[in-house]
């Protein structure tokens, strides 16, 4: 079972925040869910230029259903803006040097019904398919499931992203039902698949 205490790593705070003060550096991430290799950090609006590189990237883009859109810096900076102040959108930083490899977000949030959907990507191409996918999303399944008290979280996954339904399968979610060729790449079209994962069957894996 994944507690939030176990997640949080104060000496790792605490000789990050001094390390950047000797430095004299602004503080950039603000580790608010930490875990062994990596943090989520509320995100930052100065990382717009970045953002607006990995989202006109096709390999991100593709697997986010955005390619067809034109992302402009000037767009990003704007939504970037928006979301930085709301709702539970996160940075994926690495711990040992502060970088910024991917975003992570809880969106459609429903405390009522105990709800949410999880979107994410791991924009830098040197880091996918090393694990860091899977380890954000335990850290804001836990977040979500033990303070947020959410009962289900789904995701939605195109069915031509193996790597990404391999990720989601890793840690718990299961496929509950498909949208049949509902989008079309370079002329074919191909299944949405959709997924999710209960507090309970997350609890049993962590």
């Amino acid at each position: 079972m994944v507690i939030l205490s176990k997640m949080r790593s104060l000496p790792y705070e605490t000789s990050a925040r001094r390390r950047r003060g000797q430095e004299g550096e602004n503080m950039r991430y603000f580790p608010k869910i930490i875990g062994e290799r990596l943090y989520l950090s509320p995100m930052n609006p100065d990382d717009a230029e970045q953002y607006t590189k990995w989202l006109n990237d096709p390999d991100v883009a593709d697997h986010l259903g955005q390619y067809r859109q034109m992302i402009s810096l000037g767009s990003e900076k704007k939504a970037m803006e928006q979301l930085s102040g709301e709702g539970h959108n996160y940075a994926i930083v690495l711990k040992d040097n502060d970088t910024l490899i991917g975003n992570i977000s809880l969106m459609d949030v429903e405390h009522i019904h105990r709800r949410a959907t999880i979107g994410l990507f791991i924009g830098d191409a040197e880091r996918r398919g090393k694990g860091y996918g899977a380890e954000a999303i335990r850290l804001i399944l836990g977040y979500g499931f033990n303070i947020l008290n959410l009962h289900n979280v789904m995701l939605l996954v195109h069915a031509d992203n193996p790597q990404g339904l391999a990720c989601y399968e890793k840690v718990g979610f299961r496929e509950v039902g498909r949208r049949r060729e509902a989008r079309i790449k370079d002329g074919h079209f191909i299944d949405l698949v959709y997924m999710d994962i209960l507090a309970s069957e997350f609890i049993k894996i962590s």
